[in-house]
């Protein structure tokens, strides 16, 4: 080999040795990854079934949500990232469920329409005067073979003359009573002096003498039939009638 073809040997040897070189330093160069992405936002839907209800009533409030991990609706508090709850409102409200996750946070809304129960339009029934006599007035009663008042039903007397004393347009039937002990002739007597006994304690009270009528039974109508106390106590009575 010449010296001139030797030259340009090794000139040719030096220039492949630095691109082979060259070639290998890009092959051994480290490769970066490219970047994550970043997290998912999160999603979140909220419904009311039905969405409008009456007072009273129920629906429900049935959610989805994902990529999320704090999940709450107002009212509620925490809830799970699905479900449902049944709630039953007094009034319209709007429920707003808020997602929050790494990817940030999202909120659903479902409102809730609540229509107030109708009030039925009612008129009160006033209580008639018998109504309210056969409530208030109360008959009085007698020891047996007596006409005269005791200590115990002198109230039952006041209250009956308060009660005609407030209505005065009322008027009455005082029946006298007797138990079926003595003669028929005996007791009618008893009763008459009895029916007028609380005749003339209501006068007293105020009562005008032209409300009050009297009767005797005497043991003819009786209110209990046993031949006993308890019975004959029963029968041994003022029976106080409305007449209007």
């Amino acid at each position: 080999m010449t010296r001139g073809k030797f030259k340009t040997f090794s000139l040719i040897a030096t220039i492949s040795g630095i691109f082979f070189l060259a070639a290998c330093h890009k092959q051994m160069a480290k490769v970066t990854p490219p970047p994550p992405p970043p997290p998912a936002a999160p999603t979140a839907t909220l419904a009311a079934n039905p969405n409008v209800i009456q007072q009273g009533e129920a629906t429900t409030l049935t959610w989805q949500t994902a990529n999320a991990n704090d999940i709450t609706i107002p009212g509620l508090g925490t809830v799970s990232a699905s479900g449902s709850r049944s709630i039953a409102p007094n009034a319209s409200t709007t429920y707003t469920l808020i997602a929050k996750g790494p990817g940030g946070t999202n909120d659903a809304s479902a409102r809730v329409t609540v229509n107030p129960v109708p009030v039925a339009q009612v008129v009160a029934l006033q209580p008639s005067e018998a109504d309210l006599f056969a409530k208030n007035v109360k008959d009085l009663f007698f020891d047996f073979d007596k006409a005269t008042i005791r200590s115990d039903q002198v109230p039952v007397t006041n209250n009956d003359a308060q009660f005609l004393d407030q209505h005065p347009d009322i008027k009455i039937m005082v029946e006298g009573h007797c138990d079926d002990r003595g003669s028929e002739e005996y007791n009618i007597a008893l009763g008459v002096n009895r029916a007028n006994t609380l005749k003339q304690s209501l006068e007293q009270e105020g009562v005008s003498a032209g409300r009050i009528n009297t009767i005797s039974y005497g043991k003819e109508k009786p209110f209990c039939t046993g031949d006993n106390e308890q019975c004959w106590r029963q029968n041994r009575r003022d029976h106080v009638v409305f007449e209007r």
